[in-house]
């Protein structure tokens, strides 16, 4: 048996399995395997859009009608299983070593991380969330009767939870346990990394390329799942304030435009791109928030915080469970839909943040990665979604109807408060930004994991991957439409099953690491 103090001797180098050809740094066979099956299924599904999208919706919805106990199950373990390593003394571990500093500023890290978590999905779901809920437009959270106050509690409550602490618990276990692994330890900063301490050797054989196929497989379907709607989105925010109609050619320039801007970003790398855009996205963000903040009504604004917590707290528990419930189509249509969703992005996103993290200690990771994005959110919440609701409940423009169409309720919201034009252009800028950095943080991704884990792939290497996204998003956009997208989406969803049991072995392999760091390391066994 291996000795604890020998347990991650391993004679593997970064990169020693690449091959060095026009530029590119690629990992044989990881590069080529996850590029064939990403051909595979884009030719496939341009040539049988609607087979392609009925297949994968039947897998889809498999997976989440039979494994709802193992979605939300698992989402409530990964939230018990960081708030406690916040207790631990392991929180005193620091990612890369106990002389290690951090790479950025917190203000700097805090934006990236969240610009890349779900800075996006909070511009269109933060309105049309909870309206959607409370005026029964997507159905009604816990059985709550629409149109009423205990219906608006239930709205914003079912709104957090779906925001809240159990996604990004979901991206802290990947983040932090491919940090520790990398800085830690010295492997590679890969997905396969944190199974080294169960499976050995064969981290660096069939089993570990298998899951950095998957892994990639899962990013690029879900970004360029989320560029494509992300196009129709904005291309119906462009139509409602300028009356540009939204076309496939207007959906397709927006496309090119974000990618071209993300091949720039990309490009200047971390501290030139992402680091920029993500301060300017937040920049904006806050602006907007304080300007609707200022002119709605702030001190219903000011008790709805207040509110907004506790509407959580009333329904954490009751929607962590799956038995029992008399909203039995609200959990699997939303919440384990949610947690599959997340689950499937928590590669790309728990990725992003591990490249980011280098010298924060495991407490601070748990509690800038968890606890402060809550916070954000449930103010975010609050202004948006609550004014939204208000308009709603006074019968106040277009929200007085419900939700028509989600991806004009932030704009429908705002046209009933001041400087409609100037806030609407912002909110469409937030969008495409947003849309930019989730782009250029998803090509660092996949590039460290088709260059077997190194930081710093080569920049045609980089060129390739954010070109490729966009050129998904838009011949299958072209091509198929909302078929071919609909089939991408509910591809990455299907793959958020086999992923759960992924990040559930993480919980595992963390907990050893941790444990090794702290008493063979740093001596404090």
């Amino acid at each position: 048996m291996t000795p604890p103090e020998k347990l991650y001797d391993t004679d593997y180098e970064v990169g020693q399995d690449n091959i060095q050809a026009m530029g590119m740094d690629i990992h044989h066979p990881v590069f080529w395997v996850s590029a064939l099956l990403i051909l595979a299924f884009v030719i496939g599904t341009l040539m049988v859009p609607d087979a392609a999208k009925t297949v994968f919706d039947g897998a889809k919805l498999w997976s989440i009608n039979n494994f709802d106990w193992l979605f939300l199950g698992a989402g409530n373990i990964f939230v018990i299983f960081c708030l406690v390593l916040i207790f631990l003394p392991v929180g005193g571990v620091r990612l890369g070593g106990q002389d290690a500093r951090p790479e950025f500023s917190l203000i700097s890290w805090f934006a990236m991380l969240f610009a890349a978590g779900m800075g996006i999905g909070l511009m269109f779901w933060s309105v049309a969330e909870p309206v959607g809920y409370y005026t029964n437009w997507y159905g009604t959270p816990l059985g709550a009767e629409p149109l009423t106050p205990d219906g608006a509690s239930k709205a914003m409550g079912a709104t957090m939870f779906h925001w809240g602490l159990h996604p990004w618990a979901i991206y802290a276990v990947v983040g932090l346990s491919l940090a520790f692994f990398a800085y830690n330890k010295g492997l590679p900063l890969t997905i396969r990394s944190a199974f080294y301490p169960l499976v050995r050797d064969r981290s660096w054989g069939w089993f570990g390329n298998m899951i950095d196929v998957v892994a990639v497989l899962a990013t690029i379907f879900g970004l360029a799942t989320s560029l494509g709607f992300g196009a129709q989105q904005a291309a119906g925010g462009l139509e409602f304030l300028f009356g540009i109609e939204s076309t496939i050619n207007t959906q397709i320039a927006i496309i090119i435009g974000v990618t071209a801007i993300a091949v720039i970003s990309v490009v200047r790398g971390l501290d030139g791109g992402v680091k920029v855009l993500s301060n300017i996205n937040m920049g904006m963000a806050a602006a907007l928030l304080l300007f609707v903040f200022a002119t709605g009504s702030t001190v219903a604004l000011l008790n709805g915080f207040w509110n907004t917590l506790v509407s959580y707290g009333e329904v954490i528990l009751p929607m962590s469970v799956w038995w029992g419930r008399e909203d039995g189509n609200f959990v699997h249509d939303w919440t384990v839909f949610y947690w599959a969703w997340w689950i499937a992005w928590s590669p790309f996103v728990g990725m992003f943040i591990a490249r980011i993290s280098k010298g924060r200690t495991v407490r601070q990771f748990i509690i800038a990665v968890l606890l402060v994005p809550v916070l954000v959110t449930t103010i975010w919440m609050t202004v948006f979604g609550g004014t939204g609701l208000e308009q709603a409940m006074t019968q106040t423009g277009a929200l007085a109807d419900g939700i028509g169409d989600y991806t004009l309720a932030m704009f429908q919201m705002l046209e009933n408060l001041p400087l409609a034009w100037i806030t609407s252009f912002i909110a469409i800028c937030l969008v495409l930004v947003f849309f930019i950095t989730s782009s250029d943080s998803g090509s660092l991704v996949i590039d460290s994991i088709t260059a077997g884990g190194k930081l710093d792939a080569p920049v045609p290497q980089r060129i390739f991957w954010a070109v490729m996204e966009g050129l998904i998003a838009a011949v299958l956009l072209f091509a198929g439409g909302a078929s071919a997208l609909g089939a991408l989406q509910a591809a990455s969803i299907t793959v958020g099953l086999p992923f759960t049991l992924v990040l559930l072995a993480m919980c595992v392999t963390l907990y050893l690491g941790l444990s090794h760091e702290r008493r063979y390391v740093m001596g404090k066994g």
